[in-house]
């Protein structure tokens, strides 16, 4: 037989993946740099072994698929991508459709395009989320190149992804590097999400003194509610998880320093690059960085200690550490999707932000259950793209804002590090500021760089009676 569609890289993603398009009834050719990898995972692979052709060289690989092959690369980002392309292209036809599933850099997709037009073979950046369980089980997807070539492999993208209500979790975004750009947006949306509910934790466990089986039923109530979304259950069941080791909390024995893969920084970077506010994102980014530095943390302690003081445990507290992080939470979507906008803009991709928000609703990390109300929101709302102006999100914030203010003040006076939460209440106070403080700023850079202003009464750029030779 002849395999439907091949795939690279049988690391946890891809051979979950893989098992996912056999167990879905599509024929899969499989092929691993280290052959044994690939006999032991067609071994492992059980009944669906009928679906799955396993080749120990590429060239064998490329021949078990028909024409026109789809060719799934499930492999670390960066470099190693270029040298795949570079030993496959001698073995393919025209036709043949690369398709990178890794969680690339969507400029080295938009690069990896540009080099592969007028050839004949076509490109496709796929964004997939949903970790080993959703690679396995179905994963939101999110598919960027040229439409025709993913006609080619929609039936296998849908029948493989996630599904909520029935409705199947992927769709084409645009041109070129469309999918991958929504997917690094995605992961920056979930550092913020996942910085504010760390900060939420910190509160709990050093101002209220909670433990851990303290907090877990807290969070599992909050899933019951406005908050219910993948984090907030997974955060609920890591604190009520004991080490089998020690018999301590899991969450207590493991160490405070948080790595990063990449993603979260290039979207940081990708909003200061369009001119897009994002400080949720940029200062979960930090906080990771910060986590690193556990020597010198730890030195600061001994040096700070005295600055910590205790909060006061009470019902009220608890009610506004759940408002607190609604309100975050919005401001990280609103600043995402406001990312996604600015991109779509500049790079002419005309992305469907109702139709991201609706393939986010299950399989990927930050699903959520108003994902549904964003993707309501942005349905006939031309010319406005900042979540905090539709009218189901007003209600929203201005019900929680109040909540968020009283833990960012409380978490300063107590010496508890909020920076996430504390970024959402700035972006959210200085987005709702009609006149705000950039005037003084516009005064300073003419007054030492002559870079000039404009007046609130007349228009053109003006320049400050300073009275000085201006640098």
């Amino acid at each position: 037989m002849q395999a439907e569609i091949g795939l690279i890289g049988l690391g946890t993603m891809g051979s979950n993946l893989a098992l996912n398009i056999a167990e879905n009834g599509h024929d899969i050719a499989v092929f691993n740099r280290t052959t044994a990898k690939t006999g032991t995972f067609f071994e492992a692979a059980g009944e669906l072994r009928s679906k799955i052709i396993p080749c120990s060289s590429i060239e064998e690989f490329v021949r078990a698929i028909r024409p026109p092959r789809p060719i799934i690369m499930m492999i670390l980002a960066g470099e190693p991508v270029d040298e795949q392309i570079d030993v496959l292209r001698p073995l393919l036809a025209k036709g043949d459709i690369m398709i990178d599933a890794g969680n690339a850099n969507f400029r080295d997709t938009l690069r990896r395009t540009r080099t592969l037009e007028g050839t004949g073979f076509h490109y496709l950046g796929v964004g997939v989320s949903g970790g080993e369980v959703g690679a396995r089980h179905g994963p939101s997807i999110m598919v960027g190149g040229a439409q025709a070539s993913y006609a080619r492999v929609e039936p296998v993208l849908l029948d493989i992804s996630a599904k909520y209500e029935g409705q199947p979790c992927c769709a084409w975004l645009g041109e070129d590097g469309a999918g991958h750009l929504v997917k690094t947006i995605h992961n920056g949306i979930e550092y913020a999400d996942m910085q504010m509910i760390a900060e939420i934790y910190g509160i709990m466990r050093d101002g209220l003194g909670m433990t851990p089986k303290d907090m877990a039923p807290v969070f599992s109530r909050w899933n019951e509610g406005r908050l219910n979304s993948y984090l907030i259950e997974i955060t609920a069941a890591v604190l009520e998880t004991d080490d089998a080791e020690t018999g301590k909390p899991i969450v207590d024995i493991i160490l405070d320093r948080a790595g990063q893969k990449g993603t979260g920084r290039w979207s940081a970077i990708e909003a200061q690059q369009l001119g897009v506010a994002a400080t949720g994102i940029e200062a979960a980014v930090a906080a990771r960085s910060l986590s690193a530095l556990k020597t010198e943390r730890e030195a600061a302690a001994k040096v700070y200690h005295s600055f910590n003081e205790p909060l006061q445990r009470d019902a009220a507290l608890l009610q506004d550490l759940e408002l607190a992080l609604l309100a975050g939470k919005i401001a990280a979507y609103a600043q995402g999707f406001a990312v996604m906008s600015g991109a779509s803009r500049d790079y002419r991709w005309d992305l469907p932000l109702p139709e991201i928000a609706r393939i986010w609703r299950a399989g990927c990390i930050i699903r959520s259950q108003f994902l549904s109300e964003i993707a309501t929101a942005f349905e006939g709302t031309e010319g406005q793209t900042n979540l905090l102006m539709m009218p189901a999100f007003v209600q929203m914030m201005s019900e929680a804002q109040g909540g968020l203010r009283r833990v960012v003040a409380r978490a300063a006076t107590a010496g508890l590090p909020v920076p996430a939460l504390a970024s959402a209440l700035s972006y959210f106070d200085m987005y709702r500021q009609a006149r705000g403080t950039a005037n003084l700023i516009q005064g300073q850079r003419d007054y030492f760089g002559a870079h000039s202003f404009e007046r609130i009464d007349k228009p053109g750029a003006h320049h400050g009676p300073w009275g000085i030779d201006v640098m």
